[in-house]
């Protein structure tokens, strides 16, 4: 029995798999590491690194696409979500925190479970940027994204399905609550203390005054 032809035509075929998962994972990994960079320069204000940076981020993503189009089965193997959620978390940190319009999923053409992962991990970089705020003195904005944090916590706490189909998004909504509360209490203080120093400020001017 030969069976050349068939082990010429398996390895062909694994050839083409194995090329083509190459291309995906060097393309996802330079979309992750894109969108690092992409919100540091954001929490440093470089708004159009940032967006350049996103920009790039989603051109490697669409080069994984291509390069899997034929193997759903390795595009759907992890790396790619993982990719894709790192877009999300990208984009919805910059909408919120350049008060543009928030991504929809269609937009980010990502799946269900990056959109949602990408957006429970975008609360986390929130509150590094309303940290910053705090020690700015700009508390209305703080307030106006700790609204936008408590309006995607509702939206991922109402996503009540199993971890099979979630990819594990309860246990990113239980961070993210922790997260908000956290902030939420380091929001007050901020306002007290601000409160506070305007009523030594206005004490002591009336004072001067007399």
């Amino acid at each position: 029995m030969d069976l050349s032809d068939i082990a010429a035509d398996l390895r062909a075929r694994f050839d083409s798999k194995n090329s083509a998962r190459e291309v995906g994972l060097s393309s996802s990994r330079s979309a992750i590491r894109a969108c690092g960079n992409a919100i540091r320069a954001l929490h440093r204000y470089e708004t159009d690194n940032a967006r350049e940076l996103i920009a790039e981020a989603e051109a490697s993503l669409d080069e994984v696409r291509s390069a899997l189009i034929e193997h759903p089965d390795v595009l759907y193997a992890g790396f790619f979500h993982d990719a894709e959620k790192e877009l999300v978390e990208a984009r919805v940190t910059f909408a919120l925190v350049r008060g543009e319009e928030f991504p929809s999923l269609e937009e980010l053409g990502a799946s269900p479970q990056a959109y949602a992962k990408g957006m429970a991990e975008a609360i986390g970089e929130l509150r590094r940027h309303i940290l910053d705020l705090m020690r700015r003195g700009d508390l209305k904005r703080c307030e106006e994204l700790l609204g936008a944090m408590d309006d995607m916590y509702y939206v991922l706490v109402s996503m009540d399905y199993p971890d099979g189909i979630t990819f594990g998004l309860r246990r990113l909504t239980d961070v993210a609550r922790s997260i908000i509360e956290r902030t939420r209490g380091d929001y007050t203080t901020s306002s007290i203390q601000a409160s506070l120093r305007a009523s030594l400020e206005e004490h002591s001017a009336n004072l001067e005054d007399r």
